[in-house]
């Protein structure tokens, strides 16, 4: 890939923030709430990473199908009320965002996560990144795996899709960057491991931020 790249896409859950808890108590009080059945925490994790409806899908006993529409309500009202009681970023993710953006790369996210709660944990938790677009799930844009979102962005950001890194933390990720034609870098501090990653193609897995630094301006690791 061409290093720097011109601009790094990034997913938000995972990537750059640890919010496994939030996301976590939101559902299993909406579970509870409809007299469901409570996951622990890391059993959440294989539940994130496909939007809000999967999400429930994948949280709900066999049989319980007809609760999914008011699970889904319940979880989104208490998640919005919510979301900011333990998310923060991973450590080092504001220093590597800073780069970055020093060595001009444009940066963008992009989540299936609902495009309100991204633009609300972006704006309380990245107040100084100069995003130059954040963007959730939207009604009539399919969600990642479709490569559709993706190349918006590039095509928003001006720069060619072969010249982004799609950097995520699940399969999803790495899918939606391989359909795109981006160079799909991986990361293993989130929901998913680096097995999994490397399954789907991913071209770089980083284990920590600083490895992800390298792999995306290796020069400033010799300064």
């Amino acid at each position: 890939m061409t290093l720097p790249p011109r601009a790094a896409i990034f997913d938000l859950d995972g990537t750059l923030l640890d919010s496994l808890h939030d996301i976590g108590a939101a559902l299993n009080h909406a579970l509870v709430t409809h007299g469901l059945p409570p996951h622990p925490l890391e059993a959440c994790r294989s539940f994130v990473g496909e939007g809000v409806s999967v999400l429930v899908s994948r949280a709900l006993p066999p049989g319980r199908e007809d609760a999914h529409a008011a699970v889904v309500a319940s979880y989104r009202a208490r998640y919005a009320e919510h979301m900011l009681d333990h998310t923060r970023p991973f450590v080092g993710i504001p220093e590597l965002l800073a780069r970055l953006q020093a060595e001009g790369v444009k940066l963008a996210v992009l989540s299936n996560k609902p495009d309100a709660a991204t633009r609300a944990l972006v704006t309380a938790l990245f107040p100084q990144v100069p995003f130059a677009a954040v963007y959730g799930e939207r009604a009539g844009v399919p969600r990642k795996p479709d490569p559709t979102a993706a190349l918006g962005v590039a095509a928003e950001l001006g720069v060619a899709p072969a010249e982004c890194a799609f950097i995520g933390d699940t399969a999803v990720d790495v899918d939606t960057a391989r359909a795109a034609g981006m160079v799909a870098v991986g990361v293993s501090w989130g929901f998913r491991d680096a097995e999994e990653l490397v399954s789907h193609g991913a071209q770089v897995v980083a284990p920590t931020v600083q490895a992800l630094l390298g792999a995306l301006v290796p020069a400033v690791l010799d300064r």
